[in-house]
């Protein structure tokens, strides 16, 4: 009898959680927070398995109502960029450690839209190509090399709050609209 992605995924996430033991997190250096979650044990690797005690969780397919409300307070809100563990699309046991703009919310659920500082511009049919689309945001405190970031419009992330690792900057509320707008745009809503 086949199984379904999901529990193929959710029988490897569980062998994976059993074999990994549990490590705390530290902030990276030289950004600016003002508050961190975990903040013993070493620093992730860069690409890592789905880290213990989580669940790789599918990306978001609905259609999400935007919402602007940060605060600094040391739970992610919307309008922040936070770091938290991304699965890749194509192996979703896999991920690495990055920023996300939390965009809204979905039931107790972030909804969220991942940063890089790697420039797609040079690559932007390829990357249409492969259904992928990016947006130039700028330099930010969330980015402790202050390098200029893209935001990738065309997978929304479903995010448990309780694997944000810290908070690392408020997006400002032009940025903001104009994210969410492109986001509205590259989904067709």
């Amino acid at each position: 009898m086949a199984h379904g992605w999901r529990d193929l995924v959710r029988g490897g996430l569980r062998a994976i959680a059993q074999a990994a033991t549990p490590a705390g997190r530290a902030p990276v250096s030289g950004t600016t927070t003002s508050r961190t979650r975990t903040t013993t044990g070493p620093n992730p690797p860069t690409t890592a398995p789905v880290p213990a005690g989580r669940t790789a969780r599918p990306d978001f397919q609905g259609r999400l109502t935007p919402a602007y409300a940060p605060h600094l307070d040391g739970d992610a809100d919307p309008g922040e960029i936070v770091w938290t563990w991304v699965p890749y699309e194509d192996d979703p046991t896999r991920g690495k450690d990055r920023p996300v703009l939390v965009v809204g919310h979905d039931e107790h659920y972030l909804l969220g839209l991942m940063l890089t500082s790697k420039d797609h511009d040079r690559n932007t049919e390829r990357e249409a190509r492969l259904g992928r689309f990016w947006m130039d945001i700028g330099s930010g405190d969330w980015d402790a090399r202050r390098r200029p970031s893209e935001v990738r419009l065309d997978r929304v992330l479903r995010i448990d709050p309780d694997g944000v690792r810290r908070e690392g900057a408020i997006v400002e509320r032009g940025l903001f609209d104009q994210i969410t707008r492109s986001l509205a745009e590259v989904k067709g809503w």
